[in-house]
């Protein structure tokens, strides 16, 4: 699975918006949209804020394993 189809079935699992998602890790809606569209891959700082946000590993967030 690619990192933006991970990305997106994490927050509709949680049932958050995008922007409440951008609020959350702290950074603009638009730049989330990007990195959920596939149109931008987020920086180290960021990938591990989502990470944290939704709880699972880096490795499960970027498609490298599917054990969470």
């Amino acid at each position: 699975m690619k990192f933006h189809e991970r990305l997106r079935e994490l927050r509709v699992e949680r049932k958050e918006t995008q922007v409440q998602v951008a609020r959350a890790i702290e950074i603009t809606d638009r730049q989330y949209q990007r990195f959920e569209a596939g149109e931008n891959l987020p920086g180290f700082e960021n990938l591990w804020a989502l990470a944290d946000h939704f709880n699972v590993s880096m490795d499960y967030l970027t498609g490298r394993t599917d054990i969470r």
